[in-house]
């Protein structure tokens, strides 16, 4: 018989893409839950089933965190097998073994599985209709993981960004210093959301299931995890150069210019509305979930450090 991970004394906690943006905050934020054991693709490859199940057997974790996922949109277009291996048999696999363990599992997926032509915010019921090989190859890891374990957490997020990484706002930041002028998309709309928010909201959700006398009736499901508010890339993108100014950065940039996606097209169709809300999570969790400025704030303080 499995002891439930609130009787332990030190849970182990699995997590996947340990140096990704969202990875490495977890190591921060799980840090004080339990014993971290993390890994990157050098110590196992996502995309071999075997070597993940052989991960897993090997480390005996109570909780998977799996940020880990192949997120170059546009080069899933024609790695759509490789996307499908990361992203959708990858998280099977975990969520498969994590249930013969009673562990549980916690997922990240995407504002992609949506179309994105809904008008107002999108909520876990609405239904998905991925447009890109990477909104397609998300979705169907968000229904392998619900299916292979019924002990497990899926977060959707968009526009994530964070001190650690690559990212929009460390590109924006860059751009900034090197051209005259920029022109950003803006009629996307969306809300940017930190890495680190990402990182706390799973160690609360941990937490809690730790904490919990009952993991039976415990809330598993899906979730939106979001900053508050809403911005297009341009709002975004005018906000990282407008406050970095007042606290002092010198840029060459002038004029930030507005355009519509068909002046800049790439191989992935993006969805024009990355609205989702994150009601269920904050009243599931007891959670209030800061906003999108806020957090770009945090970050670019960090950055200055």
């Amino acid at each position: 018989m499995t002891t439930p991970p609130s009787l332990l004394s030190s849970p182990r906690i699995l997590i996947t893409g340990k140096n990704g943006q969202v990875g490495f905050e977890l190591q921060r934020s799980l840090a004080v839950l339990g014993e971290i054991v993390a890994m990157d693709r050098e110590e196992c490859d996502l995309a071999d089933p075997d070597a993940i199940r052989a991960l897993v057997r090997e480390v005996r974790p109570d909780i998977i965190v799996n940020p880990a996922a192949h997120t170059a949109v546009d080069k899933a277009e024609s790695e759509s097998e490789l996307a499908a291996a990361i992203n959708a048999t990858a998280p099977a696999v975990l969520a498969e073994e994590a249930a013969k363990l009673g562990a549980l599992i916690v997922h990240y997926s995407t504002d992609y599985v949506f179309n994105g032509s809904k008008q107002g915010w999108y909520t876990e019921t609405d239904a998905p209709d991925p447009q890109s090989v990477y909104g397609k190859t998300k979705l169907a890891g968000e229904q392998a993981v619900a299916a292979g374990n019924p002990r497990h957490i899926i977060l959707r997020t968009s526009w994530v960004f964070g001190a650690h990484g690559g990212n929009f706002l460390k590109t924006i930041l860059r751009l900034a210093r090197e051209r005259d002028s920029l022109r950003i998309i803006a009629d996307q709309h969306g809300a940017p959301t930190s890495a680190a928010l990402l990182a706390d909201i799973t160690a609360q959700i941990v937490a809690q299931y730790l904490r919990s006398e009952n993991q039976a009736s415990f809330p598993f499901g899906l979730y939106h995890a979001v900053s508050q508010g809403e911005t297009t890339w341009h709002g975004y993108a005018s906000h990282i150069v407008e406050v970095s100014r007042r606290r002092g950065q010198e840029f060459k940039v002038g004029e930030i210019a507005p355009i519509p996606t068909s002046e800049y097209p790439l191989p992935a169709p993006r969805p024009a509305n990355s609205r989702l809300s994150a009601d269920k999570l904050q009243k599931a969790f007891g959670l209030v979930l800061p906003s999108w400025q806020t957090q770009v704030e945090q970050v670019l303080t960090l950055l200055d450090q």
